[in-house]
């Protein structure tokens, strides 16, 4: 009956205790889609619920343990049939029903814990993250001043780089200039070296058109004198 009556309050205390895990959490997501100005909602008072009554049902564990020793050893006793199987199989039954609930129980601290390490360290973060953007505040110009002469220095090294290509440029197209005028220039130099040559015959044909215009002029002379003679005579 002892027995019996530690099992009915430890299921009870399991089950307002997984409630509690659960409420927990949800309190906590509910917080955390919320805006960050709320105030938190009985965080501690579900710390000290919670550690009530892990000790409370530590306890009946422990009570539940004791009466199942005591069930053990009155059927290890002198004066009980070894080979009681109803005996037997009630306390097989009691240790399964307490194994059980111990590992529940376990289980659920365990995971109540390890939500609230985790809500514990977000919470910090947040916190972090909000002090962070507070005193940001104090930095913004700087910050801004910081941008802003980083982006003068890039316009500026843009412009030093379109400088830079049109004198690259300008440097391309006077050096093709100085292609074009020395073509140029070797071309007037070959046709500088052929005018004397050119000259030189002018002069020749000049002075053969002139020997030939002075036999031309001989000739006619003698031809007129020869015919002056003969009509005289």
């Amino acid at each position: 009956k002892q027995a019996r009556q530690l099992e009915n309050e430890l299921d009870l205390k399991l089950v307002s205790f997984s409630k509690l895990c659960t409420s927990y959490s949800g309190t906590r997501d509910g917080r955390r889609d919320s805006s960050d100005t709320t105030p938190l909602l009985n965080g501690s008072s579900q710390d000290r619920m919670f550690e009530t009554m892990a000790v409370e049902i530590e306890q009946l564990l422990g009570k539940l343990t004791g009466i199942n020793d005591k069930m053990a050893e009155y059927t290890n006793s002198a004066g009980v049939p070894s080979l009681n199987a109803a005996l037997m199989h009630t306390l097989q039954r009691h240790r399964d029903i307490l194994q059980d609930y111990t590992h529940e129980f376990h289980k659920t601290k365990a995971n109540f814990l390890a939500i609230r390490e985790r809500e514990n360290l977000l919470g910090s973060v947040r916190k972090d993250i909000e002090s962070y953007k507070s005193g940001s505040g104090v930095n913004n110009r700087r910050t801004e001043l910081f941008l802003k002469e980083h982006e003068h220095l890039r316009n500026s090294d843009r412009l030093i780089e379109e400088t830079i290509s049109i004198a690259m440029a300008t440097k391309e197209n006077m050096t093709s200039q100085r292609g074009m005028l020395k073509s140029i220039q070797s071309k007037m130099n070959t046709l500088a070296n052929r005018f004397p040559a050119v000259n030189s015959l002018i002069q020749r044909i000049n002075l053969r058109k002139r020997r030939d215009s002075l036999i031309l002029g001989a000739v006619i002379g003698i031809c007129t004198i020869l015919l002056l003679l003969y009509a005289f005579h």
